[in-house]
């Protein structure tokens, strides 16, 4: 098996960075991997004492499918984080200090509109990985999976809409549901595969346009019974992964 494409999101909900390679340090995500997030202002989150949410307490494509259309970038270099709305308006600034994350936010709540609960808070928590499972992992999808998914829909269904941090070939489709509680060698890093990823309206949401115009959960159980596509690792053993290094199912 090999690594094909290797993903960050770094604001939740906002655009994929395609990377070549990087480091992942026991019991992380990859680095800057949801490290932002835009906190409606109903959430009860706490930056001085950080805690797992679920993702409708924050902006999200489950929620507001319309923010598939910003394009985001963000240089861990200097801190600077680029949000570009479709009318070609844009918010560059520094994401790491307050006033740089206070000007993304007024940015964020503007575009939001009438979609912004309360008064939202743009946040990043040094450590802090603001993804969809209670504890940070690492996100897996077998490329074989998801053609003979667009195989038995009839359609292509973007990779993109199912947001993971590695997309993986060589597998025989579907064989990534049976890992659950293996553990896989990636590159330099060893993972611990925990869970199947079920699949929510997010999927729903063309990446390209913002429309919702497909039902991925649907059809997922019209097909196979199920709606998870792909699976949720934790790191055991830290290193470098990169594009094109082997994945390999390792002995029990």
């Amino acid at each position: 098996m090999r690594i094909e494409y290797l993903y960050r999101y770094p604001v939740k909900g906002l655009t994929a960075e395609a990377i070549e390679q990087t480091t992942l340090e026991p019991g992380g995500a990859i680095p800057w991997d949801r490290a932002f997030a835009l906190a409606q202002g109903d959430a009860a989150f706490d930056p001085a004492a950080p805690r797992w949410l679920p993702k409708a307490n924050f902006m999200c494509l489950m929620k507001n499918a319309t923010i598939a259309r910003l394009k985001a970038s963000f240089d861990p270099r200097n801190g600077q984080l680029a949000v570009r709305a479709p009318d070609g308006s844009t918010c560059v600034a520094h994401a790491l200090t307050p006033e740089g994350r206070a000007s993304i936010e007024a940015f964020l709540v503007r575009f939001l509109g009438p979609e912004a609960r309360g008064t939202p808070r743009f946040h990043y928590v040094p450590g802090h990985v603001f993804c969809d499972q209670r504890r940070p992992v690492v996100s897996l999808i077998n490329l074989a999976s998801l053609a003979d998914f667009e195989r038995k829909v009839g359609a292509p269904r973007e990779r993109m809409r199912f947001r993971a941090n590695i997309y993986f070939c060589g597998a025989p489709a579907w064989r990534e549901l049976e890992w659950v509680g293996t553990e896989l060698q990636a590159g330099g890093v060893r993972l611990r595969v925990v869970k199947r990823i079920a699949r929510c309206p997010a999927t729903e949401v063309n990446p390209s346009t913002g429309e919702r115009d497909a039902d991925p959960v649907a059809e997922l159980t019209a097909a196979y019974g199920h709606r998870d596509l792909g699976i949720h690792a934790e790191v055991t053993a830290g290193g470098a992964i990169a594009v094109g290094d082997a994945i390999e199912l390792m002995a029990g």
